[in-house]
């Protein structure tokens, strides 16, 4: 079939009765917790996996996905509004959404937020689907030593972006790997780092691990800040653009949809970078440039093109190459193998329902998220009220329930609990935690690829550097790993020269 059959397969699996009930689902979801601040997709998509497992895994994946790229729509609203960005990737929006709403423009700002949000998020639905099947036929070709490299660059990259230091970040990347590794060898039968204790022979419960650190954690965190929210007094306006913000932000919609729809495929990439890019070009090049900091529209309607963009081409990687970009990827992953599914370039051929059907639910997702946005903005006003410590109770007993739903095993409830001071304490040595998960989602299939490569080249290890796919990748993350350490190295050498 070519791409037009596809996707018209695709539709007609999306807009089943059960289908279009979880996107809404996970629209509504996305879009609430977006509007909360603190939460965020990551901790919320950790916390309900449990849930998913009782559905068919096409539709578990289109409410999972909802809420990733529902989010992004919802963290506009807090950054516009209260000045408090309900989502990472909408820091960026709070610079002149906030600034627009104060000065009257409130409902042009949350407008144009919200159609911005459309444009990419439908175009970046097509680069999905034209994409995907190209380099799904391109990954048909890899070996093991070149899924190996792709694998470490994934890794290497996620830790080069991720936020503190490098070192921190590669020991959280390690660390995830050993964490990945724990259970019984396939291929031995032998049991490595269980320690003696049973429940450990299956590995590490993927779910305690992301909904304690996670989920858990990420509430604890949240109890510790003093909660502000004064929404603006100021009543929202008309949701229309006079004809100069519509002159002014169409091609900023333009550009941040290209830089999203770029950066969202890159591994360590995704929203935040891509919203972050986007605000930096438009301050560069769009016509209003001179208006940034006073309430520049070019600054709202760029960095939310970008944002969601981005996390609907983040998924590109996943589905072709079985690679998370970033963290929401991997628990897609995990949400994944949970459900017997293993992502990869096979996934076009073996899951077709899945991987077309997903593709189209964006497109209607995001239909659904633009009428929830902006007829319905009265309503999330009013979410934001709702104090913080009614909500976090009952997402603690959610999180105790759904971790011994799992496996009907209250060791599971002991890991979350574990997990859950462990993200804490990484949290507080400033230790991004997202490089650990894709390093325990990647660290067994990393292995698996190796040694196939070790077994095919008889021992051989200059496989790695024979194949010109996989040598590629590996200079690529060691060009990666030098630049970024090598403004630390010059500064211990001045350091070290002064003293």
């Amino acid at each position: 079939m070519d791409i037009i059959g596809n996707l018209a397969h695709g539709f007609a699996v999306a807009f089943s009765f059960q289908n279009l009930l979880f996107a809404l689902i996970g629209a509504l979801i996305g879009t609430a917790i977006g509007v909360l601040p603190g939460i965020g997709p990551v901790a919320t998509i950790s916390l309900l996996l449990p849930i998913t497992f009782g559905q068919p895994a096409t539709t578990a994946i289109i409410m999972l996905a909802g809420i990733y790229y529902g989010a992004q729509y919802g963290g506009s609203t807090t950054a516009i509004l209260l000045n408090l960005p309900g989502e990472i990737s909408s820091v960026v929006t709070t610079l002149e959404g906030y600034k627009m709403a104060r000065n009257g423009r409130a409902g042009a700002a949350l407008a144009t937020s919200a159609l911005g949000s459309f444009f990419a998020g439908s175009v970046a639905t097509v680069v999905v689907a034209a994409s995907g099947p190209l380099l799904t036929s391109i990954a048909l070709s890899f070996g093991p030593a070149d899924y190996f490299s792709l694998m470490l660059l994934g890794l290497i990259i996620s830790a080069v972006l991720a936020q503190g230091s490098i070192i921190k970040s590669i020991g959280m990347v390690v660390l995830g790997v050993a964490l990945g590794l724990v259970g019984t060898d396939v291929q031995t039968g032998q049991q490595r780092f269980t320690f003696g204790i049973p429940e450990l022979s299956d590995g590490i419960s993927f779910v305690a691990l992301a909904m304690g650190m996670f989920g858990i954690a990420e509430i604890v965190l949240n109890l510790e800040r003093p909660e502000a929210r004064s929404v603006l007094k100021t009543k929202v306006d008309s949701l229309w653009l006079t004809k100069e913000e519509w002159k002014r932000a169409t091609p900023s919609v333009l550009r941040g949809t290209v830089v999203g729809s770029i950066l969202g495929i890159l591994p360590g990439g995704g929203a935040s970078l891509a919203s972050f890019g986007s605000y930096m070009m438009e301050r560069k090049m769009s016509k209003g440039r001179h208006l940034f900091g006073q309430g520049a529209i070019e600054g709202v309607a760029g960095p939310e093109a970008a944002n969601n963009a981005a996390a609907q081409t983040s998924f590109i990687p996943l589905l072709t190459l079985g690679i998370p970009a970033n963290a929401v990827m991997a628990l897609m992953v995990g949400a994944l193998i949970i459900q017997g599914i293993q992502p990869g370039p096979r996934m076009v051929e073996a899951q077709p329902d899945l991987f077309w059907g997903l593709i189209a639910s964006m497109w209607i997702g995001n239909v659904m998220l633009l009428i929830i946005n902006l007829p319905m903005i009265g309503m999330w006003v009013k979410l934001l009220q709702v104090p913080y410590k009614f909500l976090y109770p009952a997402i603690l007993v959610f999180c105790c329930i759904g971790s011994y739903s799992v496996n009907n095993n209250v060791f599971d409830v002991y890991s979350t609990v574990v997990f859950a001071v462990l993200g804490y304490m990484f949290n507080k040595l400033k230790m991004e935690p997202a490089p650990l998960l894709i390093g325990f989602v990647l660290g067994p299939m990393m292995e698996e690829h190796l040694r196939r490569a070790m077994l095919l080249s008889r021992g051989d290890i200059t496989v790695f550097i024979e194949r010109p796919i996989s040598a590629s990748m590996l200079a690529i993350a060691a060009v990666a790993l030098l630049a970024m350490m090598l403004p630390n190295l010059r500064k211990g050498k001045e350091a070290a020269l002064s003293g």
